[in-house]
């Protein structure tokens, strides 16, 4: 007979019983769960687009005057003024110095007088060219008068007169032929005179000192009181007055090297950044020496850089960055994700099962940050930039799309 006390018994039993079987089947389900697959690992990746890349050079150079000279006197003497000093802008013709030089005002005034001397030696020479003319009109009349007499009444007139009379014809016209070289003589006198002239009014013009063009006055060499030589002779220590440069237009200086050297196109236009006025500013390439420099081997090539406020003064450094090959829409990929070895160019691809694809490329124009693909890739296909050393081909990866930088 069984008891309330023993059927309670029995009936928590069977309930703990129940409660161990449910954690023991409960702890077997969840050992026998198959596990969670790893992620996949994440990869930067950029897409093959096209862009306008172009290949420039960058190069850093130096400006310096347009056109420099040194202001030299083309006669000798004392500077009475000058009328510039440093920095100062002038105009071409404008007078920079003026010099005193007596002796050539008494050197003109000499020549002018001998101008006048032989202005009156012609009007003298012209007086006596036309006395003899008259003298040779009356003698070649009476002549005349005489021969004619002698023809229609020989024997009226004497012989010997009529030989006189043409022996004072005769001289009268030698005489006219004297008189027209003595004049003709004194007209040449009048030419040397006056081109002594002139040319003593040209040394003295001389002693103003103009400006053959715009520019800057770069140096002053001579006060009030100097005295200056003639700088005409190379072996003479002449002294300059004034150092002159134009700076309204610059020239940059442009060592191209010989690699470079076919790219380089006349007219071209050109970058040129200067790190000391924080600036940027444009020019074209003017001029270049179409032969290489043995020692350095690159080409002399200049830029003309236009400065009408002066901003930029010779002597300043510059980069030019000098355009020698564009491409439009060139099938570009960014620098990162070329991998070269052994002179050949490979890039990891990653497929639309998301695989890894070891391909060889073709390059071809190369800017700071793209690169041109001309064969083994299409547009739109994606690229790993960055690190790839973990990386293998056939290894699957979830790509992940960063920004690139265009180039140009």
């Amino acid at each position: 007979m069984i008891t309330t006390s023993s059927f309670d018994r029995l009936v928590r039993g069977a309930l703990l019983a129940s409660l161990l079987l449910t954690a023991s089947c409960g702890r077997v389900a969840e050992t026998a769960s198959p596990p969670d697959p790893p992620a996949l690992p994440s990869v930067g990746v950029a897409e093959v687009t096209r862009q306008d890349l172009s290949h420039n050079l960058d190069i850093a150079a130096e400006f310096r005057p347009y056109q420099e000279i040194e202001v030299y006197s083309k006669v000798a003497g004392f500077v009475k003024s000058i009328s510039v000093d440093y920095g100062d802008r002038v105009r071409q013709g404008q007078v920079l110095a003026v010099l005193e030089v007596p002796e050539l005002v008494d050197e003109l005034e000499r020549a002018a007088a001998s101008t006048r001397q032989a202005e009156e030696e012609i009007t003298a020479a012209q007086g006596e060219l036309t006395r003899a003319e008259s003298a040779h009109k009356v003698a070649h009349l009476e002549y005349t008068r005489l021969a004619g007499v002698m023809d229609t009444r020989p024997g009226l007139v004497a012989q010997q007169d009529v030989d006189g009379a043409l022996g004072k014809d005769q001289e009268s016209e030698a005489k006219i032929a004297a008189d027209k070289a003595a004049a003709a003589a004194a007209q040449q006198q009048l030419q040397v005179a006056k081109a002594n002239e002139r040319k003593v009014r040209t040394l003295l013009a001389y002693t103003q000192i103009t400006a053959p063009f715009h520019g800057v006055i770069t140096k002053r060499y001579a006060d009030p009181g100097a005295m200056i030589q003639q700088g005409t002779a190379s072996h003479t220590q002449a002294m300059p007055l004034v150092r002159l440069a134009q700076c309204d237009v610059l020239r940059l200086v442009i060592p191209v090297p010989e690699s470079e050297v076919p790219r380089v196109k006349l007219g071209e236009p050109v970058e040129v950044s200067v790190a000391a006025l924080h600036r940027n500013f444009r020019g074209r390439v003017a001029r270049f020496s179409s032969q290489l420099d043995l020692e350095t081997r690159t080409m002399h090539t200049e830029v003309d850089v236009s400065n009408p406020d002066l901003i930029l003064m010779p002597g300043m450094y510059a980069t030019a960055r000098l355009p020698l090959e564009r491409k439009a829409g060139a099938l570009a990929v960014p620098v990162q994700a070329i991998s070269r070895e052994e002179g050949k160019a490979t890039v990891y691809g990653v497929g639309t099962d998301g695989k890894i694809l070891d391909r060889p490329v073709q390059i071809g124009i190369e800017t700071s940050d793209m690169v041109e693909v001309l064969s083994g890739l299409q547009e739109k296909d994606l690229v790993v930039v960055g690190d790839r050393s973990k990386l293998k081909p056939g290894e699957v990866v979830q790509p992940k799309i960063v920004s690139a930088k265009k180039g140009n």
